[in-house]
């Protein structure tokens, strides 16, 4: 899914893998900003990008999935994307066509895409959620701890560190992450927290 967003003249970067909004908000002096938050939701194997500030980028229900956020301070930006299988070799045809439904080939990229494949950067926090062993009790397959050192391994590979998570155990989360503060807040049953 593609959607780019160009308003007041700016134009939007195109993106075959991670759609972006951006959007540029003016104000005179002395006017107070006042900014209604959009919701952006991201799917599983989407990618979405976003410098609106009034932006919140979300994905649903991640069991055994693993959410990525990317979150730049100084450039006002955030990516999240939602990761579903470690390695892309178990359906080449599906990693072509939709490359953020995998790890390996999503995930390098989102990174490539908010300017922090070449390594770390102080101004750039990276948060994981899901991961989760949920419908495989004699953990047969463990997809989510699988996942979750698939996108540990990724990070390394690109000096990348993650700056918080909440990943494991054997509940379902939601995650959003608002694109002007960063702050990245999981939902899971009754209960909110922030990371």
């Amino acid at each position: 899914m593609l959607i780019l967003a160009n308003t007041k003249g700016h134009a939007a970067t195109k993106s075959k893998f991670c759609s972006q909004s951006v959007h540029s908000i003016g104000r005179s002096k002395g006017q107070r900003m006042t900014l209604e938050k959009k919701l952006v939701k991201v799917g599983i194997g989407e990618c979405k990008i976003s410098s609106s500030p009034e932006d919140t980028i979300r994905t649903f229900a991640l069991g055994s999935c693993v959410a990525v956020i990317v979150h730049d301070r100084k450039r006002k930006s955030a990516g999240l994307i939602h990761l579903a299988l470690p390695d892309s070799n178990v359906n080449e045809q599906k990693a072509v066509a939709k490359p953020s439904y995998f790890v390996d080939t999503g995930l390098p990229l989102l990174l490539k895409q908010m300017g922090v494949s070449n390594g770390r950067r102080p101004d750039v926090s990276i948060t994981l959620a899901g991961g989760s062993n949920i419908m495989d009790e004699e953990n047969r397959f463990n997809i989510g701890k699988r996942n979750i050192l698939a996108v540990k391994k990724c990070l390394w590979k690109h000096n990348l560190g993650v700056r918080a998570e909440d990943v494991g155990g054997s509940k379902s989360r939601t995650v959003s992450v608002d694109v002007a503060s960063g702050q990245v807040t999981v939902f899971s049953g009754d209960k909110t927290w922030t990371l």
